[in-house]
């Protein structure tokens, strides 16, 4: 039996540009291909979308929103498009809604202490502008340069600043989001405190697209540190024991910015990557490490620290272009690492900081039982760990890297950890969430999905499934 559709495409994409009057709409284009999917159409599980939006203003967001409505569409929000979980690639038939365009720092107040923004804000262009008036954003994802605050907002995204000044939650003050039905409502606000009411502005963030579109962020700012910042490397023999050398520091109150790390395998790659030779053996490990307003207190404190911890080829610098070169160490790791074969995956997780030691050598483990290449790295802080798992044979992941991946997960939820600490969920790994959150929380998401978007067209498959 046939299905006859009530509408053409060309009827609908009528209906969307006269309701969206100020956006650039591309339809079966090379932009439309180029958004699909991190750029790369070919890998895009759902295939073919209908549209790609760029809107010009809100009222561009509520036609959007309003032909998805009528058409019974999904519709995809995206910001810079640099999700690595399959979070904001087109949907079969549906529209993808940028907010790329949307791109204005609105103000810059020193003496409240924040900015606000709107969604398609550079992360980096946050944060230069705000050192013009002596302050600072301090999330700092890897992607930094090209992540907007939107997309970070709604992935929660962390960064190598996480272990002082958390992940971007910590820096959200309020939102306006826009609803399915075209309602702009504002949560939270300017204040640092605020108790009335449900907190509806942190259930935005990290929602990843499906309660709403955020149309505008109100985020803290700090001002810079008085003092130099002293920037440090220093190695171990292993991830374990780098690992306990990380909750030394952390608990001797010395509060560092940054706390890095690197296993045997990735300073190897290192190594080959930037023509270095740090490594001293397979397992010889790296921890990169920030602490601001420097003093002699401090300086001692942490040398005394590594000391006694075990670390070796220790270097400490309070020169800032010294302290571009260490950190830079840490920025070139991913393409070290992936330098290394054909296809990969990033994993993150994060567990407890008393269970890290515990983890790192768990992964080491499943990677040598499973013969599959790992490389770990991650904010070790935090607990936050980003295994990477390469291979060579095929361009989908082979069921080793299946298997290592799921044994991994298991893992971490056993040590009472999160299968996702920084980089969402998106479609990679929704199916997860009743064994992360067990039943009754897992239908308590569900409905909440329902309250704010009935019909299910907001970023359908993404963070719940």
């Amino acid at each position: 039996m046939a299905i006859f559709s009530a509408y053409t495409n060309d009827e609908i994409i009528n209906f969307l540009k006269q309701n969206a009057p100020h956006a650039e709409i591309h339809v079966d284009d090379e932009t439309s291909a180029k958004h699909t999917a991190n750029g790369n159409a070919e890998n895009s599980i759902e295939g073919k979308i209908l549209a790609y939006v760029a809107v010009g203003d809100k009222d561009d967001i509520r036609g959007v929103l309003r032909t998805a409505q009528k058409f019974h569409l999904p519709v995809v929000p995206q910001t810079a498009d640099t999700s690595t979980v399959i979070g904001a690639d087109g949907i079969n038939d549906g529209i993808i809604l940028s907010v790329a365009k949307l791109n204005h720092i609105k103000e810059i107040d020193k003496d409240d202490s924040l900015a606000v923004v709107e969604p398609g804000v550079i992360n980096q262009d946050l944060d230069q502008a705000a050192r013009k008036q002596g302050m600072f954003y301090a999330p700092d994802p890897a992607s930094k340069p090209m992540s907007a605050i939107g997309g970070n907002v709604s992935t929660n995204a962390g960064g190598l600043s996480g272990v002082r000044y958390g992940a971007t939650k910590d820096s959200v003050l309020g939102l306006k989001v826009m609803l399915t039905n075209g309602q702009e409502i504002k949560l939270g606000g300017r204040t640092y405190k605020q108790a009335y009411g449900y907190d509806l502005a942190q259930l935005l963030v990290g929602s990843e697209g499906t309660l709403g579109i955020i149309t505008e962020v109100t985020v803290k700012l700090f001002p810079i540190p008085l003092g130099k910042t002293i920037t440090g490397i220093a190695f171990f023999d292993d991830m374990a024991k780098l690992a306990e050398g990380v909750k030394a520091i952390r608990n001797s109150g010395l509060y560092p910015s940054m706390l890095e790390a690197l296993d045997g395998k990735t300073v190897k790659a290192l190594d080959n990557y930037e023509h270095t030779s740090y490594s001293q053996s397979d397992t010889s490990s790296l921890l990169i490490f920030s602490i601001d307003s420097a003093s002699d207190l401090k300086l001692n404190t942490v040398k005394r620290i590594l000391d006694e911890q075990g670390a070796w080829h220790v270097k400490i610098t309070d020169n800032p272009e010294e302290a571009k070169g260490l950190i830079k160490l840490r920025q070139d790791m991913l393409p070290a690492v992936f330098s290394n074969a054909k296809y990969y995956i990033m994993e993150d997780m994060a567990v407890p900081l008393s269970k890290l030691s515990e983890m790192v050598k768990y992964i080491a483990k499943v990677g040598e039982d499973l013969n599959v290449d790992i490389y770990t790295a991650g904010h070790a802080g935090d607990g936050n760990l980003h295994p990477s798992l390469l291979w060579n044979d095929q361009p989908t992941a082979p069921d080793r890297v299946i298997e290592a991946t799921r044994r991994m997960f298991r893992k971490t939820l056993e040590l009472g950890g999160t299968i996702s600490g920084e980089h969402a969920v998106g479609m990679s790994k929704n199916q997860w969430t009743n064994e992360e959150l067990g039943d009754t929380v897992d239908v308590l998401q569900h409905e909440i999905k329902n309250l704010f978007d009935p019909m299910g067209i907001l970023n359908p498959k993404r963070k719940i499934n």
